[in-house]
C-alpha cells in the first residue's frame, strides 16, 4: 500500500517539528513526511529527534510560506508528484500595545499567518482536486476564535484564517477534500521564543500612556501564569492532528483541550458580544480594576 504523502510547513520547532517526527517515525510506515522549515540550518534539531527512524519516511525541504516560488519550489521537489495531506503550520506572533507596532512588523504577521497560508493551499489545491480527494489541517489559535488584548494584528490574522478555512471547507467537501482547523490554546513550544514582543523596558513605549503600560504589565502577568499552569505539550497537540488525520470523516474545528473553550461558548451564545469583552477583561486586568 502506498504510504500518504504528508507536506508539513514550520518544522524547525514546536507542533510542526513534533508531528513530523511522529508521522515519519509511524511503526508501520504509513506516511512519506516532507517538513519544511524556511531556514535549514536548523534542521539538526529534528534530524536528531528522529534518529534512526525515519529511513524512506522523511524529507526535508527549504520553504518560505511568504515566497510564492519557494513554496513551488518545495512542491516540484516532491518526488510522489502529490500530496494528499497539507499541514500549514507556520506562524509567528507579535504582542504588545498597538501603538508601537511599525508597519513593517504588522505586515510581517499578516504575510506568514494569513497570506502564507492561503498561498501553500494555492499551490498544492490543484493536484488535489484532480485527485479527487486530499486533507487540509491548518494550525488554528483561540486567538482566531476570540480577541486578546494587546494582540490584535496577531488576532486578526488568525481570525482570518477561520474564515478562509471555513470559506473553503463548503467548497472543497465537492471534491472529496476536508478542511480541518486544529484550534490550539497555550502550548509549550519555541513560539513564545519566536514572539515579537514589545518589552516593559522598550524605548518606544515612552510614547505610550502610563494607564496602557499598567494594563500590559497586568497582561504580562496573566500570560506567564497562564503559560506555567495551562500550556500543553507539543505532544498533545500531535495527538489531535492524528485524530483528524486517521479520521475516515474529520471535523472541520478540532479543540485541543477537548471542549470548546468557555469564552468562545459565551460568543455563540451572547452575540452581542457585551459579556464576552467583560468576561475576558475581568479574567486579565481584574486585579487592576479592583
Amino acid at each position: 500500500m502506498d504510504k500518504k504523502v504528508v507536506l508539513i510547513t514550520g518544522c524547525s520547532s514546536g507542533i510542526g517539528l513534533s508531528l513530523a517526527v511522529r508521522l515519519a517515525s509511524d511503526p508501520n510506515k504509513k506516511f512519506k513526511v516532507y517538513a519544511t522549515m524556511r531556514n535549514l540550518a536548523k534542521k539538526e534539531r529534528l534530524l536528531e529527534c528522529v534518529k534512526g527512524l525515519h529511513k524512506d519516511t522523511l524529507d526535508i525541504l527549504q520553504m518560505d510560506v511568504t515566497s510564492r516560488q519557494s513554496i513551488l519550489d518545495a512542491r516540484d521537489r516532491v518526488v510522489e508528484n502529490r500530496v494528499d495531506i497539507l499541514v500549514c503550520n507556520a506562524g509567528v506572533g507579535l504582542m504588545g500595545p498597538l501603538e508601537v507596532q511599525s508597519l513593517d512588523s504588522m505586515r510581517q504577521i499578516l504575510e506568514v499567518n494569513l497570506l502564507g497560508t492561503i498561498q501553500t493551499i494555492q499551490a498544492f489545491l490543484p493536484d488535489m482536486k484532480a485527485q479527487g480527494k486530499g486533507r487540509v489541517l491548518v494550525t488554528g489559535s483561540t486567538g482566531g476564535l476570540h480577541g486578546l488584548p494587546f494582540n490584535e494584528v496577531y488576532c486578526a490574522s488568525k481570525f482570518a484564517i477561520e474564515g478562509a478555512c471555513e470559506s473553503l471547507a463548503v467548497l472543497l467537501q465537492h471534491f472529496n477534500i476536508h478542511v480541518s482547523l486544529i484550534e490550539c490554546g497555550p502550548v509549550n513550544t519555541d513560539f513564545l521564543v519566536n514572539l515579537q514582543k514589545t518589552e516593559l523596558g522598550d524605548e518606544s513605549l515612552q510614547l505610550v500612556d502610563t494607564h496602557t503600560l499598567s494594563l500590559y504589565e497586568k497582561y504580562l502577568q496573566h500570560c506567564g501564569s497562564v503559560f506555567q499552569n495551562a500550556a500543553q505539550d507539543t505532544e498533545d497537540i500531535v495527538k489531535v492532528f492524528l485524530d483528524a488525520i486517521q479520521s475516515p470523516s474529520p471535523a472541520f474545528r478540532y479543540f485541543t483541550s477537548g471542549v470548546m473553550p468557555p469564552l468562545t461558548k459565551l460568543k455563540i451564545t451572547e452575540p452581542d458580544g457585551s459579556r464576552y469583552i467583560s468576561a475576558m477583561s475581568k479574567i486579565i486586568f481584574s486585579a487592576e480594576e479592583q
